[in-house]
């Protein structure tokens, strides 16, 4: 086992606090050769074992698709480009409950309610607190809001509604953002962050791997968010969707994609990591390896405008694997 891997598995087995890795360290880390490619998924999955052991899924519903005013280049809903996405106004309360249901009783532990564009009109606000206040009171479920830039008051408002937890990934590294989006600057990104924070809503951010990026810049994202103190990561790998700029994109090779998991372990050993979008499309039989590489989490059903995997069979490799799962009752949101 090379020298740097036997480092950290001593760190993990002294239970070091912090991260795992320096920023040297992760970029000697993310540039191993190949044949330490099983030994950084055993550190990834030992510190997941040390520090989340277990498993949660979550799913989530695209509540208000299409016609997104920014140019995000990977995303089908942007008016920018033409993909083909749906487009449709926000749900309705009963549409947004009946998703809810349907995702606790596959034993979901969080429901992400996501709508395209910058921001969330103030009609849309007040419909949608509304929606969040029965769904708290009816369901139960832990509900996550993916509803774009916020401000003090709109963080409050949702925080007061029920909602636990808000979503905003910054999807790839600042030194690669311009590349992505030219529409909106990281810093606004990283202000609604902090304003969730704030609030005292916790804070799921992460992004999207295989964009174009360094693994240096994977790094970077890695750091960024732990300067930011969020308390889940989200990993999407991307998933090309014809018509936009990157719909040429190679997908990451499986082992690479496992090998980033790994990576955001050992440098976020405490936080929830949960791999999102494109796992089936990047991974296809290595989905199961998530686990042994360092996540500790899965979205399950579909994604906002590609296909998933069915809850049963979801629920059932994590029955194979014997991972306990984490449940509604009694469990953080």
């Amino acid at each position: 086992m090379h020298s740097l891997l036997s480092t950290v598995m001593e760190r993990i087995a002294g239970r070091r606090p912090g991260a795992l890795l320096s920023a040297a360290e992760a970029l000697e880390f993310v540039n191993l050769p190949e044949t330490e490619t099983l030994g950084m998924l055993a550190v990834g999955g030992l510190a997941r074992d040390v520090w989340r052991a277990g498993s949660f899924t979550c799913g989530i519903i695209n509540a208000k698709s299409g016609r997104c005013p920014e140019n995000c280049a990977f995303c089908a809903q942007s008016a920018h480009y033409r993909t083909g996405s749906p487009v449709y106004p926000l749900a309705d309360a009963d549409t947004l409950l009946r998703r809810a249901e349907e995702l606790a009783a596959a034993g979901a532990l969080r429901y992400g309610i996501v709508t395209s564009g910058t921001a969330l009109s103030e009609k849309d606000l007040d419909s949608l607190c509304v929606a969040v206040e029965r769904i708290v009171r009816e369901v139960g479920i832990h509900v996550c809001g993916s509803l774009g830039q916020l401000t003090p008051e709109r963080a409050r408002r949702l925080r007061e509604a029920g909602m636990t937890r808000y979503h905003h990934n910054l999807e790839t590294a600042a030194s690669h953002f311009s590349a992505i989006c030219s529409t909106h600057a990281y810093e606004e990104d990283l202000d609604t962050v902090r304003i969730a924070r704030a609030a005292g809503l916790r804070v799921c951010s992460g992004g999207i791997l295989g964009l174009g990026e360094s693994r240096a810049q994977r790094v970077e994202l890695a750091q960024t968010l732990a300067g930011l103190d969020v308390n889940s990561i989200p990993l999407n790998f991307l998933n090309a969707i014809a018509g936009t700029p990157l719909e040429k994109m190679p997908p990451l090779p499986p082992m690479e994609a496992l090998r980033s998991i790994a990576l955001f372990r050992l440098m976020h050993p405490t936080r929830d990591i949960l791999v999102c979008g494109g796992r089936a499309h990047v991974l296809g039989n290595w989905q199961s390896w998530i686990f042994a590489a360092g996540a500790n989490g899965m979205m399950t059903g579909n994604y906002l405008t590609t296909a998933g995997n069915a809850f049963d069979g979801d629920n059932a490799m994590l029955a194979t694997l014997g991972l306990a799962r984490q449940t509604l009752e009694g469990q953080r949101s």
